[in-house]
């Protein structure tokens, strides 16, 4: 029998470094029919997929980097992303248990609280360092597309999940 290993290169450097290059193109500034093109918090999707997959220690400390890219990329307070992005993973680690054999459902709706859950976050964090709120419309406009990343996580959680039988 032919053992399948699945190394963190597979289920998370390469859907880091795709997050990183996704990043770097949406936001590029191109318009079409006056609307530019949506900027998501790719990393999200990470976030709540890798502790599905598989509990590790680089998993956080690439969200860490990951974050620290959004931070310098965007010009946002060095520490708003890495702190979003690891409240949602601490938050699916704590539900795993919950979480595992789920339906897509059920999967969705946690996604959606912990997408709510980061921008949540950053937005009272970055209200409290500019002294004033952000526009509830441009959150909008950033969570929307966040939340269509989902089929994304779907697909890593199915396709890497067992990904090693020598875990099971």
């Amino acid at each position: 029998m032919a053992v399948r290993v699945v190394g963190p290169m597979q289920w998370m450097v390469w859907p880091a470094l795709i997050a990183v290059a996704g990043t770097v193109i949406l936001a590029t500034p191109a318009h079409l029919f006056g609307l530019s093109l949506p900027e998501p918090i790719l990393p999200l999707a990470l976030a709540f997929a890798w502790p599905l997959i598989r509990p590790s220690v680089l998993a956080p400390l690439m969200l860490l980097a990951l974050g620290l890219f959004l931070d310098v990329f965007w010009f946002a307070p060095l520490g708003l992303w890495p702190l979003s992005l690891l409240a949602v993973y601490g938050v699916v680690l704590a539900g795993r248990s919950l979480l595992a054999g789920q339906d897509t459902r059920m999967l969705f709706a946690w996604y959606a609280g912990c997408t709510i859950l980061a921008f949540i976050l950053a937005y009272m964090i970055v209200s409290l360092m500019a002294g004033n709120a952000p526009s509830l419309l441009a959150l909008f406009w950033q969570v929307l597309p966040t939340l269509a990343l989902f089929p994304v996580a779907g697909w890593m959680i199915e396709r890497f999940d067992d990904g090693d039988v020598r875990f099971r």
